[in-house]
């Protein structure tokens, strides 16, 4: 697998992304999604990687700067093809690579509270994340987890 910055242009990673911002809203009320549309994660304190498997897009992840030492981890998506081939963790490990490349101390990320979220969870707990209160301008919502990896 290799894994690329990507500028969100190609056909594959917008229907990807469409899955994704979909499937959040399917998942919980409107008002606790808390991903990024295309234009967040363009923004100049986001960077954005897809994962390639050969010529076939595998998944995809962000990492959004607060401060100079605080990351969070966004938009962690696995292509449906591509459950579980590890293509979550590999992305994960290039988070938390690029976050430590940057000498945050500490990298959050914000999911989701429903079954549908417990491989996500289990993924960020195998890789050391802990359960943390709200984070930043989140606030506390009976459909969001908050977790934190100090680095």
């Amino acid at each position: 697998m290799r894994i690329i910055k990507d500028d969100l242009t190609g056909v594959e990673i917008r229907a990807l992304l469409e899955t994704h911002f979909a499937s959040m809203l399917a998942s919980s009320p409107a008002e606790s999604c808390h991903f990024l549309d295309f234009d967040g994660l363009n923004a100049p304190d986001v960077t954005f990687w897809s994962i390639w498997d050969g010529e076939a897009l595998a998944g995809c992840g962000a990492l959004k700067e607060h401060t100079r030492e605080h990351g969070e981890v966004k938009s962690m998506r696995t292509h449906a093809d591509h459950l579980r081939k590890g293509t979550g963790a590999a992305m994960l490990r290039h988070i938390i690579s690029q976050a430590r490349q940057r000498g945050y101390v500490r990298l959050s990320l914000e999911t989701g509270s429903s079954d549908a979220f417990a491989p996500a969870r289990a993924l960020y707990e195998a890789y050391g994340f802990e359960y943390c209160p709200p984070f930043c301008d989140y606030v506390e919502d009976p459909f969001s987890r908050f977790m934190t990896l100090a680095i």
